[in-house]
């Protein structure tokens, strides 16, 4: 798999990659343009267009993803941002330290106040 430096890349040039890799998972999987307008809902044209390197709509680019089954690779592509140094101190400073429980448990040999005992206490 070939690593590209995307921001060295031209405008003209990031689209002109971006088709070329789409067409390729499209041919991967044996389908045509046609199929995949068809499946995407969009005109053939305009999938040739995207493998082309120029430019069409976000809707329709996402349209596309979804038809060649890449839509969760947009994850990848923008991933969720990582919480700021500054919300990670503030939330440090909520974490729990130790457990308080909600009740103090009752030491062994004396009655709770229900009056329930251990069984070999019966006796003394």
């Amino acid at each position: 798999m070939r690593t590209v430096d995307w921001k060295s890349l031209s405008d003209e040039g990031v689209l002109g990659t971006l088709g070329e890799r789409l067409a390729r998972h499209r041919l991967n999987r044996n389908l045509t343009q046609a199929m995949v307008a068809r499946e995407a809902g969009v005109a053939r044209r305009t999938v040739s267009r995207l493998e082309n390197g120029h430019a069409v709509d976000s809707h329709s680019l996402i349209r596309i993803l979804r038809a060649l089954d890449l839509l969760d690779r947009l994850d990848a592509f923008l991933p969720e941002p990582l919480p700021s140094p500054l919300a990670l101190a503030e939330r440090r400073g909520q974490e729990r330290q130790r457990a308080r429980p909600d009740a103090e448990p009752v030491a062994k040999g004396v009655a709770d106040s229900s009056g329930w005992r251990w069984p070999d206490e019966e006796d003394q």
